[in-house]
This record gives structure tokens, sequence and C-alpha cells, in this order.
């Protein structure tokens, strides 16, 4: 008497594993775009914002453009400048500089550039 065991190939197993990996939940994106949004809101409302830079300095202008490693702020009494992205602490608006900050010493329009 010749008996067979009933058991599935290896390849059936393999197509079951794979089916259940695919349903896992795929990983967050790296970038919301949230950055370039906002710098587009201030360019298209021509808002007046504060950029404080690294050594403390701040300026006092509009963005009139930006790019993924700078951003070009526009003075109306003084010359544009183009300050590099990695030299900013923060940019906030220049209307939420007159006492509307939120008691934690920032303001509600803070913008952290990394």
């Amino acid at each position: 008497m010749n008996r067979k065991l009933i058991r599935p190939s290896l390849s059936e197993v393999q197509d079951q594993m794979s089916g259940r990996m695919q349903r896992k939940k795929p990983a967050p994106p790296d970038q919301t775009n949230a950055e370039n949004f906002y710098y587009l809101k201030q360019m298209q409302s021509r808002t007046p914002m504060v950029v404080v830079l690294d050594r403390g300095e701040t300026i006092h202008g509009v963005i009139e453009w930006y790019d993924k490693q700078c951003i070009k702020v526009h003075r109306s009494s003084e010359p544009n400048l183009l300050i590099m992205k990695s030299c900013i602490r923060y940019m906030f608006k220049e209307a939420d500089a007159n006492g509307s900050s939120n008691g934690n010493g920032s303001y509600a329009g803070d913008l952290e550039v990394e």
C-alpha cells in the first residue's frame, strides 16, 4: 500500500506568505511639502516677514522666491538678499511681532527651517 502525504508544495506556501506581507501599511513620505506650501502662500499674498539668522540678525522683507537651498528676500529701502536656508534660525510674519506671542517665547506664525 502506497500512501501519499497531503502537504502543500513549497511554492504554494511562499505565495501565501507573500500575499500577507503585501498588506503591510506603507511608510509615510519623507517630505510633506508643507514648507513649499508656506513659501508659496507668503509669496502670493506678499506678506511682510521677519527672518532671524543663526547669528541673531533680523531681516525684514517679503519673500520674492525660494529654492531648495535658499530664499530671496525683497526689501523696500535696502538691497534684496539671497539667504541660504541653512543660515536661517526661524522666520515669522511681521504682523505677529506686534504682540501675538503664544506664551512659550515663540510666535504663532513661526516656521523653523532645517
